[in-house]
């Protein structure tokens, strides 16, 4: 061979490997491109709101899709992944619109199909995911079928619910709202017998073992993933799938229905989302999960959100370690939400009379702040009002194995309304401004009132005011929510829990594809020794949530002291 075709062989051959390797680049690419497609729960950032508590604009006093969507840009600069609406069909609003009175109709005060389709589209163009609840446990006492299943014993809609010729033995046990709420069966007298009711007697439950039923609320399901919204936050699971027949304290629960929604919404949509609201014990998480992850695809994680508020109001991690550890064996493809506050209660049913007691006295003491015999409803800027251990808990929060959701309002640290009925107290309107109504309307009278005294008043505490201060909680969440998403082994790596040397300091070490991270945080007001019994080093991360940039390094990681209240995430590097 002369030189001459040598050398043009050997461009050739060069050519060609790099094509191959291109094109094994691309097909790298592409399969994480999709994994991040099928998993891009895993490293979002959950927003939960009310549509009528966010912003009006039409100044008649309540929020709607129009002032939604005007709102938009706040949150995508915020760093918010995805929306989750709470109900907004068509309701008596006796529950905050959990009592729905038509599946498929918007509730007339929050605008037109056509607004939410324009709020759809602009969130889809600025990529923005929407989920909404999905409320397949009861209906609105004025829904059509419970109308027509009262009128007649033999109407097909009678079997939609749930009903007892005699009062059952235990009409008055296991009720969601103690306290407040007398029973869970209630006669009719027009029906002439007694339906069933795990909620408020205004909310039937439907019969979810009736095969109409099922069908009835796949074309729900169908309708809302055809109108755009990327899945469901499913309440009430364990409801759901009861057979009330069987009994109120331990009915049998068919776990099957959980996997035939998952089936149907995926069918159509191979994206969509299911995520559950089911407080359970970590030795049921699989019954919802699925063995092989084929139930919902998150769940909240309640069972740490209460141990977690232990930890904080004594100040030890040891609690919230266990919880951890007791809710980490879950399908690989699962997920678990995390959360501090909530549009509900803090529930705190799954701690012992002793522990309930002293997170009772630390985060809620008066009983005015209480409810339902279990449940603190409260915002977690006032019950700790200690900027710096907001700031602590929300870090540690994003933080968690799992995914994070935040509550309108939080991010500026709003209060609460204890003047307001049960749960309402948290769902005071946003406060964009120091204008009146806190930029929330212009409307002389509103449907629910802005928290206008106090340390929490919208003069105070409002967006535009935490905007224009660079050291506002506004601005260090904003900080924390970009942290959180560059460090996606937080939502899709291993994890363990490593020792620190102190009860007061928690160090949860995450690995994915060969990147490490270390995130401390010292759950005390002091000043805390660190040991991590092993020498790591790497980069600290977290100045930024403090204002500064990343400090110059490596540095060896081991023995360090840690503020009060003080947190840090480390990357690793090789040592």
């Amino acid at each position: 061979m002369n030189r001459k075709i040598y050398f043009i062989f050997l461009v050739h051959l060069l050519i060609f490997q790099t094509f191959v390797f291109a094109q094994d680049e691309k097909v790298d690419d592409n399969f994480q491109n999709e994994e991040q497609n099928e998993y891009w729960y895993k490293n979002s950032i959950i927003y939960n709101l009310d549509v009528d508590s966010f912003y009006d604009s039409d100044g008649d006093g309540v929020g709607d899709f129009a002032g939604l969507k005007e709102k938009l840009p706040y949150l995508k600069s915020l760093g918010v992944d995805v929306i989750w609406l709470a109900p907004f069909q068509k309701s008596p609003n006796k529950d905050n619109g959990y009592d729905i009175e038509d599946f498929y109709m918007i509730h007339p005060e929050y605008g037109t199909g056509g607004d939410l389709v324009e709020f759809m589209n602009s969130a889809k163009e600025m990529g923005i995911r929407v989920i909404t609840d999905l409320v397949m446990n009861h209906t609105s006492d004025q829904h059509v079928w419970f109308q027509e299943a009262i009128k007649d014993k033999n109407s097909v809609y009678r079997d939609y619910y749930v009903w007892s010729e005699e009062q059952p033995d235990d009409y008055d046990q296991g009720m969601v709202f103690p306290g407040v709420q007398e029973q869970t069966w209630t006669y009719h007298p027009e029906a002439g017998e007694y339906y069933y009711h795990r909620f408020y007697e205004f909310q039937p439950d439907l019969n979810n073992l009736n095969p109409v039923v099922q069908n009835e609320m796949r074309k729900v399901m169908g309708y809302w993933l055809w109108m755009g919204f990327s899945g469901f936050r499913l309440d009430a699971v364990p409801f759901i799938i009861e057979d009330p027949y069987t009994g109120v304290e331990d009915p049998e629960l068919h776990y099957d229905l959980i996997k035939e929604i998952r089936k149907f919404i995926q069918w159509r949509r191979g994206d969509a989302l299911l995520l559950g609201e089911a407080n359970v014990m970590p030795e049921e998480n699989k019954n919802y999960f699925g063995d092989e992850g084929e139930g919902m695809h998150m769940l909240f994680n309640f069972f740490v959100n209460q141990h977690l508020f232990y930890s904080l109001a004594t100040e030890e991690v040891s609690t919230l370690v266990s919880s951890l550890e007791e809710t980490k064996d879950i399908p690989r493809n699962s997920q678990w939400a995390q959360f501090l506050r909530n549009h509900d209660e803090l529930d705190l049913g799954r701690l012992s009379d002793e522990q309930q007691a002293k997170v009772y006295e630390k985060f809620g003491p008066d009983e005015t702040m209480q409810v339902y015999d279990r449940g603190i409803r409260r915002r977690l800027a006032p019950m700790m009002n200690d900027e710096n251990q907001i700031k602590m808990a929300y870090s540690l929060m994003f933080s968690l194995p799992g995914t994070p959701v935040i509550r309108y309002g939080d991010e500026i640290g709003m209060g609460e309304d204890l003047s307001l009925p049960e749960r309402e107290a948290v769902r005071t309107p946003m406060q964009w401004t120091a204008d009146k109504n806190a930029g929330f309307s212009t409307a002389e009278e509103l449907e629910n009132p802005v928290i206008s005294s106090g340390e929490f008043s919208y003069h105070d505490v409002n967006v535009l005011t935490q905007q224009q201060d660079p050291n506002s909680l506004l601005n260090w969440t904003t900080r924390l929510i970009n942290l959180r998403k560059s460090c996606p082994e937080i939502g899709r790596g291993d994890w363990e829990v490593i020792p620190t040397g102190s009860n007061q300091v928690l160090a949860i070490k995450y690995s994915l594809k060969g990147q490490s991270i270390i995130i401390v945080h010292n759950l005390s007001n002091t000043e805390q020794k660190v040991d991590l019994k092993q020498d790591y080093k790497g980069y600290k991360i977290s100045n930024g949530l403090n204002g500064g940039g990343e400090d110059s390094g490596p540095f060896e990681l081991r023995d360090f002291s840690i503020q009060g209240y003080g947190y840090a995430w480390y990357r690793l590097t090789s040592l």
